[in-house]
């Protein structure tokens, strides 16, 4: 297993984590399960949305012993009432749920204390300028939680409360389906077949700055649908219209920048053990560059996807990380501090770029790299 720093929160966290539906209606016996093979896989990261008492009872018996190996994202605004889910804004009840969870965990405190489910822009403002926000921040000074994180599927949402500064960790819905559709509230949006029955051409402007910033900010990302619900991974039922892999959709999400961790929605051992392969695969297994450049419905033509297909550069130049650079400046207009020391510490940088045009011979999705590494020694000035 890999393991990857989330953003500014200095947490490691492994590649693939674990989404919390692999343990609703299992036993004790049965989560014990899981938690023993994530222990000895290697997979650290544990998403905790759900708010049934069940569950996180039975997992915190499962931790009990070893709650030091784990990287918990528990949920506030996750709450249990009446027998089922219920998201809320009610301080009282958020409260009341955060210490219920972290009761039936068996922990005094969560690494990541995730705002759950924001994806109105109304929602986040009033959170923002509310005691829903104040007591997450209160949270983290108070050491219950080492970092406050948000949870949407919208990236105007998610790139509002990133630029906020008040958001360490995000919580996001990223795969090649997703990446094509504009941002709205409603997540239902996501996968209406409405919305996947005209060609669709590049990504999404505002995910693409989503993810630039994040990593600009150091806001770490952690991975939600990085298979549509499994959709991706079937003909018929891909809004793409063709089928990809498990591993070309992790690897996807993994090459975003930003992105510390894909979270598996495993709802058995086996399939947490598919996920957990991506480890041990090879680059031909992983590689979704010709895949997506293959689908039917959707094209990147012009747009870096950092998959590396450009490699190797006669001069040494790595450029899938070059163009990274260049797009998170693009996307800032200016040089940050960050990305130029980062920028410097390559040892072969985009002005030792040959011109030689070997890297767009094999460019899957015809971007002008040369032009990038011309535009890219200007601005960096080497």
């Amino acid at each position: 297993m890999r393991y990857r720093i989330l953003g500014r929160t200095g947490l490691q966290v492994s590649e693939i984590g674990m989404g919390c539906e692999g343990f609703v209606d299992k036993s004790y016996e049965q989560v014990r399960a899981f938690v023993d093979f994530m222990e000895e896989a290697g997979v650290n990261c544990i998403d905790l949305y759900t708010s049934n008492p069940e569950v996180r009872a039975n997992l915190g018996r499962a931790l009990a012993g070893r709650r030091e190996r784990f990287v918990l994202q528990a949920h506030l605004c996750s709450v249990w009432e009446n027998g089922q889910y219920k998201r809320t804004r009610d301080i009282k009840k958020v409260k009341a749920g955060f210490q219920e969870q972290l009761r039936l965990l068996n922990t005094r405190h969560a690494e990541i204390g995730m705002i759950h489910y924001v994806d109105s822009l109304a929602d986040w403002r009033e959170i923002a300028g509310g005691p829903v926000l104040e007591y997450a921040l209160e949270l983290k000074r108070s050491g219950v939680v080492g970092a406050v994180g948000l949870s949407s599927h919208n990236p105007e949402v998610a790139l509002e409360a990133a630029n906020s500064g008040h958001i360490d960790v995000l919580m996001f819905s990223v795969n090649p389906c997703y990446d094509l559709q504009p941002a709205s509230e409603d997540v239902e949006e996501l996968w209406a077949e409405k919305n996947y029955e005209a060609p669709l051409v590049n990504m999404d402007p505002q995910r693409q700055a989503l993810y630039e910033t994040c990593q600009r900010l150091g806001v770490g990302i952690t991975v939600m649908k990085a298979l549509g619900g499994g959709d991706l991974l079937s003909a018929e039922l891909s809004p793409a219209g063709k089928a990809l892999t498990l591993y070309q959709c992790i690897h996807y999400a993994l090459t975003r920048p930003a992105v510390a961790s894909v979270l598996a929605g495993a709802r058995t051992l086996e399939e947490l053990r598919a996920s957990v392969g991506y480890a041990d695969a090879s680059e031909e297994e992983r590689d979704y560059a010709k895949a997506l450049a293959a689908l039917p419905k959707l094209s990147w033509v012009g747009h870096c996807m950092y998959c590396g297909h450009c490699a190797p550069c006669p001069a040494g130049i790595d450029v899938a990380s070059v163009t990274k650079f260049l797009n998170l400046c693009r996307a800032q207009g200016s040089v940050p501090e960050t990305v130029r020391e980062h920028y410097a510490l390559l040892p072969h940088r985009a002005g030792a770029c040959l011109a030689c045009g070997a890297c767009e011979t094999r460019c899957p999705f015809g971007v002008p790299i040369m032009e990038n590494m011309k535009q890219a020694a200007a601005l960096f000035g080497t």
